[in-house]
C-alpha cells in the first residue's frame, strides 16, 4: 500500500507534529514499506498454530511483597509550598 505525500501531511497535521518539506518523501516511502510488511505478515498461514500467552511460558519467580524503605513523606513535604492531609496543594489550571 502506497502513502502519498498528502497523505503523510494530514497524519503529521492529525499527530500535531512538524515535519519538514524535504522530509515528507523519505516519511511516504517508510511508512508504505511498514504498511507492505503488515499486509504480508496478514497473509502468512497461521492455521494450526497455538496462540502464546507470554513468550517464556513459564512461572515468573515473584518476590515477596514486604516493604523496603520507610515512609518518608514528611521529610519530602517539607520543602513544598503548600501541604494538606498529606496531599500537595497547587494552584487549579482548569476553570
Amino acid at each position: 500500500m502506497a502513502i502519498e505525500a498528502k497523505e503523510v501531511e494530514a497524519i503529521a497535521h492529525l499527530a500535531r507534529i512538524q515535519v519538514e518539506d524535504d522530509a515528507i518523501a523519505g516519511y511516504a516511502r517508510d511508512l508504505s514499506g511498514i504498511l507492505d510488511l503488515v499486509e504480508q505478515m496478514g497473509q502468512v498461514d497461521t492455521e494450526g498454530v497455538e496462540p502464546m500467552a507470554h513468550p517464556w511460558d513459564a512461572a515468573q519467580r515473584l518476590r515477596p511483597d514486604e516493604v523496603t524503605e520507610p515512609n518518608r513523606r514528611d521529610d519530602y513535604q517539607a520543602g513544598a509550598p503548600e501541604v494538606a492531609s498529606g496531599l500537595y496543594l497547587v494552584p487549579r489550571v482548569v476553570e
